[in-house]
This record gives C-alpha cells, sequence and structure tokens, in this order.
C-alpha cells in the first residue's frame, strides 16, 4: 500500500512538472515569420511606411513595430510571433489604406504558416484609397442613421460618431425595444464605412420578426487597441478599457433610454463586438453585470489581457446573463483555446446560460462574424 502510495504519488508530481514545461514553452516560445514584398502598385506613394497587421498584434494598422524594412532589395519584415499560424493584410497605416486587388475591391486576409509556408515574395496589387471614394456605394439601410458624429465620451475626453439602427416601423408602432449595444460600429451597417466588409446587421434586422434597436458605437482608431483593453500593456500602452466601458454605462445608455423607445431592464439590454471589441463586451458584463443581460463575445482577444482570468474567478460569480461565445479554428492557435477557457471559468463560478460555438472555417474577419451573426441574435433572442 505505502508503494502503491508513492508511485500514485510520482506520477502526480510529474503530471504537473510536465505541465509546468509544457505551459512555459507555450508561454515563451516564438516563431520567426519574413515576408519580402515582391511586388507594389506603380502609384504606392514613396514618402509612406508600409505596414503589417494581423492575428499577431490584434490588426493594429500603425504599428511601429511591425513596420516594413526597406533597403536596395526593397520591403521586407521578419516577424518574431507566437502563434505557428494567422492572418495579416498590408497597409499604409490605416484602415483606408489598406491593400486590395488590381480593381479596387477588398481582398480576403492573407495566410502563413511558419512551418508549411515559404513566403517567396508577395504582390500587393492595389491600395484602396487609390480607386477614389467612388469605389463603393453606401448599402446601409433607409433604418440606419447617425445620432451624431461628435458624440462626447466625457471619460475620455474624445469624441466619436455613433451610428442607430431603428425597426421599419419604429415611428408608428409607439413599441419599446431591446438594445444591442455593438462595438466597432463602421463595420456593422454600410460597406461604405467598413474597412474589410460590413456584418449586415441591418439587413438581418430588416427580415426578423423580434426587432431590436442596434446602437454602434465607431471605435477610436489609433485609439482602439487602449479604449479596448483595461490594462495598460506594455507594447500598446495605456489601458482606458474601464472609462469606455463607464461611457457605455454611464453616458450612453441613459441617452438612447432617455431619447427613444426602449425597454431599459437588464434582460433587454445586450452588449457585442468582435476581436478587442469582443474582450471589451465581456468586461462590460464583468463591470456592469446588473445591467446587461446579454452578449456577444465574438474571437475575444483574451491574449492581451490574461488578468481577465484572475477576474473572473472572484467577480464572475456576479454575471448571470445569457452568453454567447464564438471562436474560429483559423484564427489562431490560441483563440479558440482562450475562448474555452474563459468559457469553462465563468461555467465554475457563474450561473449564466452560455453557449460557445468554435468553427472549423471561421476566420478572423467581418464576413465570417456576419455569417453567424444571425444564429447569435436567435439564440440570445430566444
Amino acid at each position: 500500500m505505502i508503494f502503491d502510495t508513492i508511485e500514485r504519488t510520482m506520477k502526480t508530481f510529474v503530471l504537473i512538472l510536465i505541465s509546468i514545461v509544457l505551459s512555459g514553452y507555450h508561454a515563451y516560445c516564438q516563431f520567426t515569420l519574413h515576408i519580402p514584398i515582391h511586388s507594389l502598385p506603380s502609384n504606392t506613394p514613396s514618402n509612406e511606411s508600409i505596414y503589417i497587421a494581423g492575428t499577431f498584434n490584434n490588426w493594429n494598422p500603425k504599428d511601429e513595430n511591425y513596420k516594413f524594412k526597406k533597403d536596395a532589395s526593397g520591403y521586407s519584415i521578419t516577424l518574431n510571433i507566437k502563434e505557428r499560424t494567422g492572418e495579416y493584410k498590408l497597409t499604409r497605416g490605416s484602415w483606408d489604406k489598406v491593400e486590395c486587388d488590381k480593381d479596387g475591391k477588398n481582398i480576403s486576409n492573407r495566410q502563413y504558416d511558419t512551418e508549411a509556408n515559404y513566403l517567396l515574395g508577395i504582390i500587393v496589387e492595389g491600395w484602396i484609397d487609390q480607386f477614389g471614394t467612388k469605389r463603393k456605394i453606401s448599402t446601409a439601410s433607409k433604418n440606419v442613421g447617425i445620432i451624431d458624429t461628435a458624440f462626447l465620451i466625457p471619460q475620455l475626453n474624445r469624441k466619436r460618431t455613433i451610428r442607430i439602427y431603428l425597426p421599419g416601423e419604429y415611428s408608428s408602432s409607439g413599441t419599446r425595444y431591446p438594445v444591442l449595444y455593438m462595438q466597432d460600429g463602421q463595420n456593422l451597417f454600410d460597406d461604405l464605412t467598413s474597412f474589410a466588409g460590413e456584418w449586415g446587421v441591418d439587413e438581418m434586422m430588416d427580415s426578423v420578426k423580434n426587432k431590436a434597436i442596434i446602437v454602434g458605437i465607431d471605435n477610436g482608431s489609433a485609439k482602439r487597441m487602449n479604449e479596448y483593453n483595461p490594462y495598460d500593456h506594455k507594447e500598446f500602452g495605456k489601458g482606458e478599457g474601464n472609462s469606455y466601458v463607464d461611457f457605455i454605462a454611464k453616458t450612453l445608455k441613459p441617452y438612447i433610454d432617455k431619447n427613444y423607445r426602449t425597454l431599459k431592464d437588464k434582460s433587454n439590454t445586450m452588449i457585442a463586438g468582435s476581436s478587442m471589441g469582443g474582450l471589451i463586451s465581456f468586461c462590460v458584463l464583468l463591470r456592469y453585470p446588473k445591467l446587461f443581460g446579454a452578449a456577444g463575445i465574438y474571437s475575444p482577444s483574451f491574449w492581451i489581457a490574461p488578468q481577465l482570468f484572475e477576474q473572473v474567478k472572484s467577480k464572475g460569480k456576479y454575471i448571470n446573463s445569457k452568453i454567447y461565445f464564438f471562436a474560429g479554428k483559423q484564427e489562431g492557435e490560441n483563440m479558440v483555446t482562450d475562448a474555452l477557457r474563459m468559457y469553462n471559468s465563468l461555467h465554475k463560478v457563474s450561473k449564466s446560460k452560455m453557449k460557445i460555438v468554435i468553427k472549423d472555417d471561421g476566420k478572423h474577419n467581418e464576413a465570417t462574424w456576419r455569417k453567424d451573426f444571425p444564429e447569435f441574435y436567435k439564440w440570445v433572442m430566444n
């Protein structure tokens, strides 16, 4: 019996040791990716830098740490990244200067695999801004409007465009409606304002029976990484997420409830977003569990805020909402792992009704989220 106990103890110790070693390996291992540019459009401005934005830097279009170097042989960049696979695009510093095809149309995200993909040189066919503003037309439904292009965020002393979708019968029905607040508002309704295709939220809402008011909050462009993160980050700077969340709860929601016919209670107040927008939408639930009754957490960037996993252990018990997690297997190695980890962590302490959707073909883009959004909406409204 003594020897059996010793043997079991030793096995347990070995398993713990292996777990520690593996976790340390995954935390510190890096992959190297070298990307040369083989060809650029002839109208590429010579006085502008070229950047790479992708799953490895949360799609920051002007990250100085991800700027191509130029020498006599052309442009190239060598990356040391944590994920073996992922997606990316090239920009000239902003999403209105992102690469496109030769006809000025949006292209799919480029993909990389540090083990299987040997890049001999990529070809950039065009830049979206070089095709002029007539390249795209507005696709927004007639039921979409803009509340203000300079709505004050007093908590951050900034102004922001706020968009709103009102059901077609809003003006004549007298009905009060649930409200869904969504991040990255410029990508929700209109191909003209989106950087890589819209979610089609307005078209979907036009076709469903259970109507809601959708409030889209435009992101802060260069401030997006700060506003959507509650924690300071050594690479991206000061975390302003708590102030941004306070804006939604203390400024924007009261304004919407005062000026529109809303159902103000928790069960009819929802929040949603993707990527960093998914992260901050989850933070809304943590910070204001009594205000928001449902959330769509799409492809959340939990990697940038690992402190949230500890916070959930102490504060997750206060959340009692309907929570829809989504992750795609084509988004990078850690996306599904982190989403499942958060789902399981919250499940241990919260009475929330939760669902997690993992899609084999899911990518980190608007097309993927647009395809799944009706499923989220149907689930959360039932």
